[in-house]
């Protein structure tokens, strides 16, 4: 499988490649929900980005992919791009859950594409079409109505408090991370950027983590608690993360962001078929508009590269 940068024709593999990182991230999202049920949130994250850290340090050494040299001339913009992408998002999207409602979160979080595809517009001068408009709306409409469940009621019983703010403290990281990434890892390899990420992220996890406490639950999660870390360890982090770094890298910010709007999607079928959760008519609507929306950006994009 051959992903060499190529900044004039990207590797058409990488549209269809992208389709795992919803795949993996709303898996963990829903494994987390279990775990976080027997160990605090800050430190379930710091468990999660400490151990792939580490994984994928022994990884990179092997590849010799460990490179000082660079480190040395970028640490600045790597240092910036784990304190928004890891530190920055996760510690205040758990925060942000203790003070409101995960459809709140939710809906706040969903804006993020947009964010990401006009500012990379602007800012990075990515191409714009009637075709990524398009799938842009047809994915933001189709999360709305996943996370809301088609219920306007649902909608305009919102209530906004500090949570809410703290969530989108959590955006404005996701997205300065997604427009930010590209220029930042830029000739980096992204296995090496995702193992310095992760290794940086989970340093400042775990000093927050401290301060939150909890550390004494750890050596008494169920082995379900183990499996499902082990899940988010390896899939949700260790892969999920290099896939996205390098897809940014490849197809840009705006259409790799695109791909996170299938992440409730995924979070909702793991949460069916795991955890028996019910699944309304409704949601499967919202489901089939995002998932044109994505199949629009990804054949247009492939057949256009």
């Amino acid at each position: 499988m051959d992903m060499k940068n190529n900044s004039s024709k990207p590797w058409k593999g990488m549209y269809w490649l992208m389709l795992a990182v919803p795949l993996f991230w709303g898996g963990s999202f829903s494994t987390a929900e279990h775990v976080v049920s027997e160990i605090p949130p800050l430190v379930a994250a710091t468990l999660r980005f400490a151990l792939a850290g580490l994984l994928l340090t022994m990884v990179a050494i092997l590849k010799s992919e460990w490179t000082m040299p660079v480190l040395k001339q970028r640490w600045k913009g790597l240092l910036f791009v784990s304190l928004t992408g890891i530190f920055g998002y996760n510690a205040l999207f758990f925060l942000g859950l203790k003070y409101t409602s995960a459809i709140n979160g939710a809906l706040i979080i969903a804006t993020m594409p947009v964010f990401v595809t006009v500012g990379a517009v602007l800012f990075l001068k990515e191409a714009w079409s009637r075709t990524t408009a398009l799938s842009l709306v047809l994915s933001l409409v189709g999360v709305v109505i996943v996370i809301t469940k088609g219920s306007f009621n649902t909608i305009s019983s919102l209530s906004f408090n500090v949570g809410d703010v703290l969530f989108l403290a959590a955006l404005a990281c996701g997205v300065a991370y997604g427009l930010l990434g590209k220029v930042i890892m830029k000739k980096i390899s992204p296995l090496f950027a995702t193992t310095l990420m992760t290794l940086i992220g989970s340093v400042f996890l775990g000093v927050s983590s401290l301060i939150e406490g909890g550390w004494e639950k750890v050596p008494y999660l169920s082995s379900q608690g183990w499996l499902e870390m082990l899940y988010m360890v390896l899939c949700g982090t260790l892969i999920g993360y290099v896939i996205f770094n390098k897809g940014v890298e490849q197809i840009g910010a705006s259409r790799a962001s695109i791909y996170l709007n299938l992440t409730p999607i995924v979070t909702t079928l793991f949460s069916v078929v795991l955890y028996n959760t019910t699944m309304t008519w409704q949601q499967m609507l919202g489901m089939v508009m995002v998932l044109i929306g994505v199949c629009l950006a990804t054949l247009g994009k492939v057949d256009g590269s």
